[in-house]
């Protein structure tokens, strides 16, 4: 069995627990996609079965966040679960807030958090920042596709939407952004509500999958998530391929969704002169 569970990831839990989860429901390997921090929530991809090894043919990468930002205090960690080492700082005007975020949409330089999983000189970074190392991390090209942002309830605090590519870190955008305000501010919530073709409307909650007796019904077909051109094979045509001998087909190179008629095998690249070549089998 293969596919995806789109598990809808709650606060207060790390992404290898959540996708542990899958995995005791389905006795089977399986990986998760894009790491969620614990404080945060959201949709987690996982692949069971061998499904995971489509994760690097997704090629829509954007994925959406909801994040809030609470103004006047920043913590050594950027989000609400480390110490404050800023405060005082003053509550930007949300017309303030509004007329700088264009400067953040488009590809920019972005430092990441020091508590992050960037590694310095084999070292993550999380673990030189609990140990009182000074050190730097390099800025690095991220795309951000839109940027917005509302006012809450709170005075303080305001509700972004960013649709970003991966690697971007919104809590580098917090501090960026009030650093733009002439302030400082901590990330107090965070939801990914899309990751790809993952998202929120096709996610399933923690506890919905974990109270279920049927988690294959939540099973994403692994297909599905690939956004190639289709390559049916028949019978004989993937047999040879099995046994290790290539057929030429009158396809543009490039990389295909290959069946065995009806059955998913995988993902495969025509090259130069139609050779047929499978990069990653998801078979059974």
């Amino acid at each position: 069995m293969n596919g995806f569970i789109n598990v809808f990831k709650p606060e207060g839990m790390s992404s290898a627990y959540c996708a542990g989860l899958v995995k005791r429901k389905f006795h089977l390997p399986c990986g998760h996609m894009g790491t969620l921090d614990p404080l945060a929530s959201g949709v987690l991809p996982v692949g069971v079965g061998q499904a995971s090894r489509l994760f690097r043919f997704l090629t829509e990468k954007r994925k959406t966040y909801v994040a809030e930002f609470t103004f006047g205090s920043e913590t050594d960690t950027l989000d609400k679960g480390g110490a404050v080492v800023k405060s005082g700082g003053r509550v930007p005007d949300f017309g303030q807030i509004e007329e700088i975020l264009p400067s953040f949409v488009g590809k920019i330089l972005q430092t990441p958090p020091k508590f992050s999983a960037k590694c310095v000189n084999g070292r993550r970074g999380y673990q030189l920042a609990r140990e009182g190392k000074e050190f730097e991390l390099m800025p690095k090209e991220v795309e951000i596709f839109s940027l917005s942002a509302e006012r809450t309830e709170r005075a303080d605090t305001f509700r972004f939407v960013a649709e970003c590519g991966g690697g971007t870190y919104i809590r580098s955008l917090c501090r960026d952004v009030a650093e733009k305000c002439g302030t400082f501010a901590t990330m107090t919530k965070l939801v990914r509500t899309r990751s790809g073709v993952f998202t929120a409307e096709n996610a399933v909650s923690y506890d919905e999958l974990k109270e279920s007796d049927a988690p294959e019904r939540y099973l994403l077909p692994s297909d599905e998530t690939v956004q190639f051109e289709k390559l049916i094979l028949s019978a004989k045509q993937a047999a040879r391929l099995l046994n290790g001998l290539y057929d030429e087909y009158p396809r543009p190179s490039g990389l295909y969704r290959v069946y065995n008629e009806k059955e998913f095998w995988g993902v495969g690249e025509i090259g130069n002169g139609g050779v047929l070549k499978m990069l990653a089998y998801v078979r059974g």
